[in-house]
């Protein structure tokens, strides 16, 4: 029984002595790992690993951290990447300067860097794009190429793919957009259903909803230039201004509903209250004044300047 004992007393020094002894190496050497085959192949310093597979492929990749089962994985060079969360930065390579932060938050990236992921999914498809950012659920996360996009919100920027320098706050903002460029949404569904337009602004809960591939548009206010498709350089601000504009172009309209009716009208210019509120395909128009030009339709190169100014005009037009 003794010798038993003794046996078990030189095991459990000899354990002690060996833990103590990797831990004084891992300590030297800047490396801290935690799971079955967390840097498994790390040769570098400054990398921690915590979880199953976490930096795996590492060899030498240096200041990284890896928290999650399969998080950073893959990274055998990269750099200055941090990773928290399920499968986050799994096929990094040598990308630097990437955080992720989220159950397959910037998964796909391979060499992207300067990139930053918060939410599931956000950015999950990004693979070289550089210098995004992505804050919610599923956000920029078909981004493959696109590079200077910020997105706040769930699924805002969510099947963008190489579109670069578009700003999108609000849950699915700018949701369809794809290859447009220089696009700023900032309200629940602004922008929404954009592919291909650029240079668009849209501030106001569904603003711009509808717009497709309309280019240099700015709506601001709620509904504001909600079912405009291909029409550009239009300028609507106050709730539901320009708010049936669908292929109008080179309009402006200032206060709620004016411009409301506008459909393919163009080169009019609303101001107040409910200006040129019924105006369809009337073009060269300009009021100014609360229901100036109420119930004009098609008339053109019309001025009226006063409240209830031409009030009455429906198809008159200036010679």
């Amino acid at each position: 029984m003794k010798t038993n004992n003794k046996r078990t007393a030189i095991f459990f020094c000899l354990t002690s002595a060996l833990v103590m002894c990797s831990a004084q190496v891992l300590a030297q050497s800047g490396v801290t790992k935690y799971g079955t085959n967390a840097l498994l192949n790390n040769i570098e310093t400054d990398n921690s690993a915590f979880g199953y597979y976490s930096l795996y492929l590492n060899t030498i990749g240096y200041a990284n951290t890896a928290n999650g089962a399969f998080s950073l994985r893959n990274n055998t060079l990269g750099t200055d990447n941090t990773a928290i969360g399920y499968s986050s930065l799994y096929l990094n390579t040598d990308g630097y300067g990437n955080t992720a932060s989220g159950s397959f938050s910037l998964s796909a990236n391979t060499t992207g860097i300067f990139n930053t992921a918060s939410g599931f999914f956000s950015l999950s498809g990004n693979t070289t794009g550089n210098e995004n950012t992505a804050s919610g659920y599923t956000s920029l996360s078909a981004n493959t190429t696109g590079t200077n996009n910020t997105a706040s919100g769930s699924s805002s920027l969510r099947f963008n793919t190489a579109g670069y320098y578009n700003t999108a706050s609000g849950s699915e903002s700018l949701y369809s957009n794809t290859t447009g460029t220089n696009n700023t949404a900032s309200g629940y569904r602004s922008l929404r259903s954009n592919t291909i337009g650029n240079n668009n602004t849209a501030s106001g809960s569904s603003s711009l909803r509808n717009t497709t591939t309309g280019t240099n548009n700015t709506a601001s206010g709620f509904y504001s230039l909600y079912f405009n498709t291909t029409g550009n350089n239009n300028t609507a601000s106050g709730s539901s201004s320009l708010f049936s504009n669908t292929t109008g172009y080179y309009n402006t309209a200032s206060g709620y509903a004016s411009l409301y009716s506008n459909t393919t009208g163009y080169y009019n210019t609303a101001t107040g209250y409910y200006s040129l509120a019924n105006n369809t395909t009337g073009e060269y128009n300009t009021a100014s004044g609360i229901n100036s030009l109420y119930s004009n339709k098609t008339g053109g190169n019309n001025n009226a300047m006063g409240n209830a100014a031409l009030f009455k005009n429906i198809r008159g037009q200036r010679q």
